[in-house]
């Protein structure tokens, strides 16, 4: 079954072939899927699977363990509102009711829009910067309602909320699926790695090499 379009196919086989397992890379290829088309579709998991000797039930075992991957359609933008110990001490549950009332949704749901799936969160891992709330997974921080809805106005009004104090990205907000806007290669002489364990004789080359050193 063909999902991917004919350049992520390609960039898929790309990846695939820096494991020494092609089912070692299911997890950077449920990324480029959702990339593709905001969720991870049915679909995408039946090729994942073809490409990498696997099955779509293992495909989808890898992917459900992680919160990051959907397997519905979502918003463009997915928001995020951690409600958490230290963002509910300084107001997190009043921030995720103030997003529910302003976006017009319960948490879980999309906007009817489509632009806005709200989601309730465990630990986002920014707690000295709490309350806080993320949108496709970019951070804003010590948030209050207010900046919430600057954030939101942005976004509506098709202008970028990064400047409202996004962390870990100084450009436009991308939309649902796209985690980095650099997009890694690896030349054919730059790789390692991608020999199978039971293929490789000898010392691993860290270690020859550290041997060497102590001579």
């Amino acid at each position: 079954m063909t999902f991917f379009n004919s350049d992520n196919e390609r960039l898929a086989r790309e990846v695939i072939s820096r494991y020494p397992r092609a089912r070692s890379a299911a997890i950077p290829l449920l990324h480029l899927a959702q990339e593709q088309e905001g969720w991870v579709t049915p679909a995408a998991m039946v090729q994942i699977a073809e490409l990498t000797g696997s099955t779509p039930a293992e495909v989808l075992g890898t992917a459900s363990f992680y919160e990051m991957f959907k397997f519905h359609p979502v918003g463009k933008y997915v928001v995020n509102v951690c409600t958490n110990v230290s963002c509910q001490l300084l107001g997190g549950e009043e921030l995720l009711e103030h997003a529910e009332a302003s976006l017009g949704v319960r948490a879980g749901g999309t906007s009817q829009d489509g632009l806005f799936t709200l989601e309730d969160v465990e630990c986002v891992a920014a707690c000295t910067e709490a309350p806080c709330f993320t949108v496709n997974y970019r951070y804003f921080h010590r948030a209050t309602t207010g900046s919430f809805d600057e954030v939101v106005a942005d976004i509506r009004a098709g202008r970028s909320p990064i400047h409202h104090g996004a962390a870990g990205d100084d450009g436009e907000l991308p939309e649902h699926g796209t985690l980095g806007r650099v997009r890694q290669h690896i030349p054919d002489d730059r790789r390692a790695g991608v020999e199978a364990p039971e293929d490789v004789v000898g010392a691993p080359l860290w270690l020859a090499a550290d041997r060497a050193g102590e001579g």
